[in-house]
């Protein structure tokens, strides 16, 4: 389980087409300090397994349904990735529950800087809507954010200083794909009110 809190800017830097899959060499100095193989490792908010671990650099096999679902398919040699270690049993939890399970992509659509902050908005898949609130929680490339508006196909979420600095989300520019994440808690929600319905029945 990752909470969201980015650790780290890190940089692919290496790439190898392995036909229905990918290995990512990964450089991340913070997330890959103890690092071992089997390890899990949250890049641009996808949930990885460590293969190997190098100095300050580790590789890590990415399966065709990742590539389908998430941004990870656009990644190229020098790309800027957000670095996220699992979060350790009893430590705070600074963002929300994030799984590392892409529920799908969207596209930045506009940026509007302010003085302070910046607001973001972001394309919204139409089956991904009903789990976004305003005011909820939502992971875009594995960072915990706020929704400050929630639309039909789109959301906004509002960014301080250090989240421009320290991410992804700093640099990314009108039609860049993002990574979603719904909160998990709101499908189980769904889930369990459908049960309920269906058992009155």
């Amino acid at each position: 389980m990752f909470t969201g809190i980015v650790e780290e800017l890190g940089e692919i830097t290496d790439v190898e087409n392995l036909g229905d899959s990918c290995r990512f060499r990964v450089r991340g100095p913070v997330v890959t300090e103890g690092a071992k193989h089997g390890d899990s490792i949250a890049v641009n908010g996808v949930c990885l397994t460590v293969v190997e671990h190098e100095g300050d650099e580790f590789t890590a096999d990415v399966m065709a349904e990742t590539l389908d679902r998430s941004s990870l398919g656009a990644i190229a040699v020098g790309s800027r990735v957000n670095l996220e270690r699992p979060t350790a049993v009893g430590a705070r939890l600074g963002g929300h529950i994030v799984q590392g399970h892409v529920d799908g992509t969207g596209q930045v659509l506009e940026r509007k800087p302010s003085e302070n902050w910046e607001i973001i908005k972001i394309s919204l898949p139409a089956d991904l809507a009903r789990y976004v609130v305003e005011k909820g929680s939502i992971t875009v490339d594995g960072i915990s954010l706020t929704v400050v508006d929630a639309g039909p196909d789109y959301f906004t979420v509002s960014l301080i200083p250090t989240t421009l600095a320290l991410t992804t989300l700093g640099i990314k520019q009108p039609g860049d794909p993002v990574n979603l994440e719904v909160d998990v808690v709101a499908k189980y929600v769904e889930r369990l009110l459908a049960a309920g319905q269906g058992a009155g029945k």
